[in-house]
């Protein structure tokens, strides 16, 4: 009973007003008396209970599962335009390739003229890097200058395939408009090499510049084996007319592209040697980038013209022909495409500079098992593993150095790399063709090789010291 009467007498006690409850604890009554400030407390409470239940619920999204980084790069609008025009076109400019090189038999049935015909594509490279790159960092929009290449060997390859199907093709036109690509190429690897960098940050730089390159590989034996096919069916001509259509598809995707030109610091007006002289400055001090182009130089020198003199390992080594030249450019093509899928799934820039060494060292001692043997199925697994060797170095040289190099210096410190990789395998070939008319095909590189293993134990040595650069200037 006394329960009751207690719980009858708390029933009775009315309860304050609302709005004056609110008021808190400085709130008057109209008699002037302040209200009591537990009553207040008390009475907000299931008032501010009846606002947070008639809010709006805003659901909280659950965090994004990370992706794979060679799956996250693809979100990144511009490098998926990027990288569907551009694999088009790498397999149709392939495409060309081969029937340039086979025109230019059809026309002369001379090894000199083809091979001046190759040397006319690649030698320019040699003296216009440098320069192509101290202009793309002066460009105040590289992709502009990047779609005015493309354009320029779109038209290329019109007057080539115009000449072709008038019947006016000559040997002599046929080395001047190689010639004309190979003068424009420079200028378009250099800019190209600034639109990559400016698609995805800086953290996909690895699994975007992998990817890049595992697509490039596959296009390198997906374009010479349709081209094989088309001359078969057709003609040579048909090949420069599949290059017009990925030329196109190239620069649609590139004015669907929408990319943020680069702020250019103000520059004294000086010379454009100058420029090129700080690039090489600032590479030689980069305590990263250096000792790896060191490496490179040696092996694009010594190691890889094994490729340009293919022909002959696959005639005078193997006792092969044509057929045996077509398998050890595939297990090349295979060899490197699963180097660039492996780096692009790895998807980090943390050790990258061993397994740069650790690549050249794959390709040291797989070329000199390459140069060791005279059996085709040998052959063509040391082949493989060259492949393998030198995509690992390059990929990963090109990965850091894309990574820790200043943006201003971008273009000119690319183009020194475009020139170490594309240029100076032109002038091995030629030394090394001579050397192996004189001593052979295997003693010659058997001998290099084992030059090449020198340097490669006095870069070896720094592996730390390059490692703890290429921490630093990420950092």
């Amino acid at each position: 009973m006394a329960r009751k009467k207690r719980n009858n007498r708390k029933s009775k006690r009315p309860p304050p007003p609302r709005a004056k409850a609110l008021a808190g604890p400085q709130s008057v009554h109209k008699s002037g008396h302040k209200s009591d400030p537990k009553a207040a407390t008390t009475t907000a409470a299931p008032v501010l209970r009846e606002k947070l239940d008639a809010a709006p619920v805003v659901p909280v999204e659950a965090p994004a599962k990370t992706l794979p980084p060679a799956l996250r790069v693809w979100r990144h609008r511009n490098y998926a335009l990027f990288e569907a025009g551009w694999m088009p076109q790498s397999i149709t400019s392939w495409m060309q390739r081969v029937g340039v090189t086979w025109l230019a038999w059809e026309l002369s049935h001379s090894n000199a003229w083809v091979g001046a015909v190759a040397a006319a594509d690649l030698a320019p490279m040699i003296v216009l890097a440098p320069l192509a790159g101290a202009m793309v960092d002066r460009a105040a929009d590289p992709m502009r200058l990047l779609r005015l290449t493309k354009v320029l060997m779109l038209l290329q390859a019109v007057a080539l395939a115009v000449a072709m199907y008038a019947g006016q093709m000559t040997i002599e036109l046929l080395f001047a408009l190689s010639l004309v690509t190979g003068v424009i190429h420079p200028f378009a690897s250099a800019a190209r090499q600034l639109v990559l960098a400016s698609t995805v940050p800086r953290v996909d730089f690895p699994p975007a510049i992998a990817l890049d390159s595992a697509l490039f590989q596959a296009s390198r034996f997906i374009g010479p084996a349709i081209a094989a096919l088309m001359i078969g069916i057709w003609d040579v001509g048909s090949t420069f007319l599949a290059h017009i259509v990925g030329s196109v598809v190239l620069l649609g995707s590139l004015y669907l592209m929408r990319i943020t030109p680069p702020d250019r610091p103000a520059r004294l007006k000086r010379s454009l040697l100058i420029d090129i002289a700080d690039s090489i400055g600032y590479t030689r001090n980069n305590g990263a980038i250096w000792p790896l182009f060191l490496l490179l130089i040696v092996v694009s020198v010594l190691l890889r013209p094994v490729q340009e003199l293919l022909p002959g390992f696959a005639s005078k080594v193997f006792g092969a022909g044509a057929q045996g030249l077509g398998w050890l450019a595939s297990s090349m093509g295979v060899g490197a495409m699963v180097s660039a899928t492996w780096i692009a799934l790895r998807g980090r820039i943390e050790g990258l500079s061993t397994w740069a060494i650790v690549g050249a060292l794959i390709l040291i001692l797989s070329t000199l098992g390459f140069a060791a043997t005279d059996d085709l199925n040998l052959g063509l697994v040391f082949a493989g593993l060259t492949a393998f060797g030198l995509n690992t170095m390059s990929t990963s040289i090109q990965t850091i150095t894309q990574s820790v190099v200043a943006d201003g210096m971008r273009g000119r410190v690319m183009s020194l790399y475009s020139l170490i990789f594309r240029g100076l395998p032109a002038i091995g070939a030629l030394a090394l063709g001579s050397l192996a008319d004189r001593i052979g095909l295997q003693a010659t590189f058997t001998t290099m090789a084992l030059l090449a293993l020198i340097v490669w134990a006095l870069v070896a040595l720094k592996w730390r010291t390059i490692a703890a650069s290429v921490r630093q200037q990420m950092a």
